[in-house]
């Protein structure tokens, strides 16, 4: 069954750790997976080799103040216990909402955002990586949303390039109309079409040097987090593709929710379970044999706090190791406790209803 798990090949998320010369960290795949626990660790693990770190969730779910249990906001803030580990959660339609005063050229701005899909999230997300990139910060640790989300982000440098182009014919076709009617509102010159312009030129700017280095593997990689199940490694293997086809580095999978063969597993739907995951756990490593897999093991709580991260982080550095070998001497002794116990319970079980029906 699942024991020639112990035979494949195990690996850990050291070589992200080691890679010193990183600036953006991507961390994402399907929702419910566990990417906001991953974020969250890579960037507790991080900070032990980094000058400073920042996590940002960009998804509009924001788990990142669950999971270390401190409220966050669009404003980097210093987790508890940590000096140079920060957080904050961005929300692209909050932003937009927020950055929309009563002058004129945002108005004009919002209007623009409307009428060309996806501009608006990758406004707001130029608007925050321009914000990132005066920030000094070693390395940045991305919680993205689930899959579509992640790889709508992506795609912002070409969103952005095509209402560039939109706004340029538009210009070039209302540029009279347009001056005319800011000169009949009485809207400042500084609120003017070479304003708006000029602030789209700017975004571009931004927008085409963060592409470049997204593109670039000694500075970005993205970590894909998944399950042993079929709409995970169907999802994952949709992201590595959409990935290669940005060229953004990846070669780290993590694999999370793993049952182990160990110890006293009996439960028939806990084997079962096993049995699935064991097919699924192959053909990740049949179809990713380039890939630093790192498996997780399925927890009976969740990772909640900064303790439990910090206990947690210790399987993403050092490959899972059953306490006690199938077939051992202990591990024997141990299932012959456990049914003893079931048999105990059973007996007192049945004792009761016995006593109940001579009642009747």
């Amino acid at each position: 069954m699942a024991s020639n798990n112990q035979d494949l090949p195990e690996a850990t998320v050291q070589n992200v750790l080691e890679q010193d010369t990183l600036k953006w960290v991507f961390v994402g795949g399907k929702g419910g997976v566990g990417k906001t626990t991953c974020s969250s660790i890579l960037g507790i693990l991080l900070s032990q080799f980094r000058s400073s770190v920042l996590i940002i969730s960009t998804d509009p779910a924001h788990n990142l103040s669950d999971a270390f249990q401190q409220r966050f906001t669009k404003s980097p803030t210093l987790v508890n216990g940590f000096s140079n580990l920060y957080a904050m959660e961005i929300d692209p339609t909050v932003e937009k909402e927020d950055s929309v005063s009563s002058d004129g050229m945002d108005d004009f701005l919002s209007d623009l955002t409307n009428a060309i899909p996806g501009i608006d999230e990758a406004m707001s997300f130029a608007e925050m990586l321009k914000l990132v990139q005066t920030m000094d910060y070693s390395v940045i640790v991305f919680d993205t949303a689930p899959t579509g989300h992640t790889l709508r982000l992506l795609q912002f440098p070409s969103t952005l390039e095509k209402g560039l182009a939109k706004v340029m014919s538009l210009k070039n076709r209302f540029g009279g109309m347009l001056s005319q009617m800011t000169r009949l509102l009485g809207v400042d010159e500084e609120f003017g079409e070479a304003a708006i312009l000029g602030k789209l030129e700017g975004m571009k700017d931004i927008i085409e040097e963060v592409n470049r280095q997204f593109k670039d593997p000694d500075l970005t990689t993205f970590v894909c987090v998944c399950i042993p199940e079929f709409l995970s490694l169907y999802e994952t293997e949709r992201l590595v593709q959409e990935l290669a086809k940005f060229e953004i580095d990846t070669h780290n999978i993590i694999i999370n929710q793993v049952i182990f063969d160990e110890e006293v597993v009996e439960s028939k739907l806990l084997k079962a379970r096993m049995r699935m995951q064991q097919k699924y756990l192959d053909q990740f490593y049949m179809l990713y044999d380039d890939f630093n897999i790192t498996k997780l093991p399925l927890l009976p709580q969740e990772v909640c706090g900064i303790e439990a991260l910090k206990e947690f982080s210790y399987h993403f550095v050092t490959p899972y190791q059953p306490s006690l070998a199938r077939g051992s001497v202990e591990e024997l002794q141990n299932r012959v406790a456990a049914l003893k116990e079931q048999l105990k319970d059973a007996e007192a079980e049945l004792e009761k209803v016995q006593k109940g029906i001579q009642k009747i």
